[in-house]
């Protein structure tokens, strides 16, 4: 299925934290929440959830609270910034980020 066993040495305890991180929130904040008619349906609603809210627009503690779009955009150079945008995918999931400072899952719901 493409899942590869860990790398790190026995014993570290942050060996994987960052991973476990993500999937935390995912689950949190879309896999806890919904239920799915398919397993196309999870599908994608996992790649809106990730390229539509958590990569560009979601804050981050370890990139300074900033979205990971933000951060790059501060820290690349100005002739590749404006080369570079973001994918066009609607808003993940609909009508969810209903203003500010709300999260993209206010309710549970069904897809």
């Amino acid at each position: 299925m493409g899942v590869r066993p860990s790398l790190g040495s026995v014993g570290d305890a942050y060996d994987n934290a960052m991973c476990e991180s993500f999937f935390g929130t995912l689950e949190a904040e879309l896999l806890n929440r919904y239920t799915f008619r398919s397993q196309v349906d999870a599908r994608m609603a996992i790649f809106r959830y990730i390229e539509g809210w958590y990569n560009p627009k979601r804050r981050h503690s370890s990139l300074g609270y900033l979205s990971p779009a933000n951060f790059e955009a501060r820290h690349r150079p100005e002739s590749r910034a404006s080369s570079l945008a973001l994918p066009n995918i609607s808003a993940y999931p609909p009508s969810s980020l209903d203003g500010p400072g709300s999260t993209p899952l206010q309710s549970s719901g069904s897809f």
